[in-house]
């Protein structure tokens, strides 16, 4: 069985050298773009995450490197402590960071730009390997969405 290190390194290879960052310009910040994303964003179920996005076109406003912008919450109402919290979107962030390579590439190819958003639903600590398994999950689904809503 490899090593972490042994499957990042694979990881790497596999995704054309792909930078394995997760940098503040790929972080939804903007409260204008927030807003939007929950009025008007597009929602589907992967338990134990809820995931919305929003696609935007070439000319909206995110700069023109950046795929896909992403925010992680958990709602306090399932964790009260702040620790809980952000072990949480620390675990999610991760997943997101090493697996987000295969999006990228899509959503390049489609010429799109997304928003998105995922919030922890569970009551339960996940375990890494289970947060990693639904974000991959998702991120599949994702790209099945974008390339069937570009092709129809």
């Amino acid at each position: 069985m490899p090593s972490v290190a042994g499957e990042v390194r694979l990881q790497t290879m596999q995704t054309d050298m792909l930078p394995l960052t997760f940098k503040k310009t790929e972080r939804l910040c903007h409260r204008s773009l927030i807003g939007e994303l929950f009025d008007k964003g597009v929602s589907f179920f992967e338990f134990p995450f809820k995931i919305i996005y929003l696609q935007l076109d070439a000319k909206d406003s995110l700069a023109a490197e950046i795929p896909a912008q992403v925010l992680f919450t958990v709602p306090k109402r399932n964790h009260k402590k702040a620790v809980a919290r952000n072990r949480i979107k620390r675990l999610m962030r991760e997943a997101y960071r090493l697996n987000k390579a295969e999006l990228y590439t899509a959503l390049q190819s489609e010429n799109k730009q997304l928003v998105l958003v995922f919030i922890y639903t569970n009551r339960e600590m996940p375990e890494y390997r289970q947060a990693e398994r639904k974000i991959k999950q998702a991120i599949h689904r994702l790209i099945h969405d974008i390339t069937k809503k570009t092709s129809s």
